[in-house]
């Protein structure tokens, strides 16, 4: 596990190296600090991280930013604050969860299970994707997902039964989250794998995928050949 905290309090810091070290032991193979977005969005870019533990309260701007900032490596964000009002804000910008203050050991230990099980693809994937709505957050149950359509900074959920929801995640992010069933078929498409049931070739080297309930979806020139060795 590598953790990155972000927090402008040494004291604070300290303290959470001290706690992490406690739960994880030598599966910590790294634990760094920054004290500013600026300076978190570099080393994000610059080493992988699995987790970053967020000081919210950073002074020079919303650190809650840092979620939006482009990285080319994915990595879960859990909230370490005192301030529990900013938890609903927190989630509805997709962190992965909020630790309280003064934090407790076995709470951060119940977060970093979260985040292990995010990052480790022999274990089992979150059941739900945290959707945000007007004033409240509904749970997506990932069972009834049966594929994703990227649009931009966005995404489209849709249901096995034909329900789709609007997702104020990029595609990416979406794919990080999801467990392996699920499959990049094309730049814009995920699907669960299970539910194609044949690939089509078309004029121009194009290609498609149809699923099990009829429906064709655009398959990547690029990504044709590592579906179709699958399916065989």
């Amino acid at each position: 596990m590598k953790i990155l905290t972000v927090s402008n309090t040494l004291a604070d810091a300290v303290d959470l190296e001290w706690t992490c070290r406690a739960i994880l032991g030598d599966k910590l193979e790294r634990f760094a600090v920054t004290d500013s977005l600026s300076s978190a969005v570099t080393r994000l870019g610059e080493a992988a991280f699995d987790i970053v533990l967020l000081d919210p309260e950073l002074q020079g701007g919303d650190a809650l930013r840092l979620l939006s900032a482009k990285s080319p490596r994915a990595f879960q964000t859990i909230i370490v604050s005192a301030r529990t009002e900013l938890a609903l804000h927190a989630f509805e910008c997709g962190v992965l969860d909020f630790v309280p203050r003064p934090v407790s050991q076995d709470r951060l230990a119940l977060a970093m299970r979260r985040a292990s099980r995010r990052t480790d693809p022999s274990a089992g994937a979150e059941p739900f994707l945290a959707v945000r709505r007007l004033g409240r957050i509904d749970l997506v149950a990932i069972d009834d997902l049966l594929y994703v359509e990227g649009a931009d900074k966005y995404s489209e959920l849709v249901l096995t039964n034909g329900q789709r929801s609007f997702y104020d995640k990029c595609l990416g992010r979406v794919e990080a989250a999801l467990p392996r069933s699920f499959v990049r078929i094309h730049k814009s498409y995920l699907v669960r794998f299970a539910t194609i049931s044949r690939l089509h070739v078309h004029k121009g080297s194009r290609y498609s995928a149809e699923l099990k309930n009829g429906l064709r979806l655009p398959v990547g020139r690029s990504r044709y050949e590592t579906i179709k060795a699958r399916l065989i």
